[in-house]
């Protein structure tokens, strides 16, 4: 009967943000700005990396990573998200439900390690600044630019897996994208171990990326505070600053959404944390990393002054 069951469900019907039928033209019109931002400040970010020799150095190979990675999981949630919110019909299909959980987890993950890489990075520039050119070669940039999908993907692979193998009693998924807590709740069939498989790798996703992290930030904050110049210590700090407060933001999320033993008894608390690491995380890091920083500011005005004057 379970297997019948799983069968019959061809389609799923995405529930999200639909009790209040009245804000869907205002929900429409913010997450089509959010969105356009984002594809806008990010692809500017990596075009300018791109055009200006100052910035093709590890650091900023990373950040046009990052800002490649928030264009494209933003784009498997929002562009869907907008359909359904003019649309009577908010439905998505069986493998398209599971395509874009593939890919969504699989950037997600992706962007966690590609977050401990760039802290790596950091800690050569501050820690071992005369063997930061040795160390960050083009091979190992390469390898800690490619790691990050490798295991986000395989990542995702496993999670798919697990929660395609269900039988789905219910297709109304309460949430705005297919994500793997929404969809485990329609299940008729006990989902314990599964929970226990996803919660087991979000948690060392989460805890191995964020470990990694902590322990590059010591040494790199043991090693400001040993600096005799506060001006040195301030442009340490500075340094670092972008890249702290866009961790905090992505791992708080993250944390609060996924790293519960029930999700399920927490959809809608987790329907509005997802908004800030799907929608608002991917508009904001362009934000973080461009206005905090004058490298980058400072390529801009020379692109701005070649336009302006060939």
């Amino acid at each position: 009967m379970a297997e019948e069951n799983f069968t019959e469900v061809t389609l799923f019907i995405l529930s999200g943000f639909t009790n209040h039928p009245e804000l869907q033209v205002g929900l429409f019109l913010m997450f089509l700005f959010i969105y356009l931002f984002t594809v806008l400040g990010n692809l500017g970010l990596i075009m300018l990396i791109r055009i200006d020799s100052h910035l093709h150095t590890p650091m900023y190979f990373f950040l046009s990573n990052l800002a490649f990675i928030d264009i494209f999981y933003s784009s498997t949630i929002t562009p869907k998200a907008l359909v359904n919110f003019q649309s009577k019909q908010k439905t998505i299909s069986f493998v398209g439900c599971f395509v874009q959980m593939y890919f969504f987890v699989g950037l997600v993950c992706s962007e966690c390690f590609l977050l401990g890489s760039m802290a790596f990075d950091r800690y050569v520039a501050i820690c071992n600044p005369l063997l930061y050119s040795l160390v960050m070669s083009q091979k190992m940039c390469a390898w800690l630019g490619v790691i990050p999908y490798i295991i986000g993907f395989t990542n995702s692979m496993i999670s798919i897996c697990v929660i395609s193998s269900l039988s789905f009693c219910d297709s109304t998924i309460n949430h705005f994208f297919c994500d793997t807590t929404a969809l485990l709740a329609l299940s008729c069939v006990d989902t314990f171990s599964t929970e226990m498989v996803i919660f087991v790798l979000a948690g060392c996703t989460l805890l191995s990326s964020l470990l990694i992290i902590t322990i590059t930030y010591t040494a790199i904050i043991s090693a400001i505070l040993r600096i005799q110049s506060v001006a040195g210590r301030q442009k340490a700090f500075s340094t670092c600053a972008s890249h702290l407060i866009g961790v905090t933001i992505f791992y708080g999320s993250l944390i609060f959404t996924y790293l519960q033993p029930d999700n399920t008894s927490s959809l809608t608390q987790a329907q509005v944390a997802s908004v800030f690491y799907t929608i608002v995380i991917p508009m904001l890091n362009p934000l973080i990393y461009s206005l905090r920083n004058k490298d980058v500011k400072n390529a801009l005005l020379r692109f701005i002054h070649r336009k302006r004057f060939p």
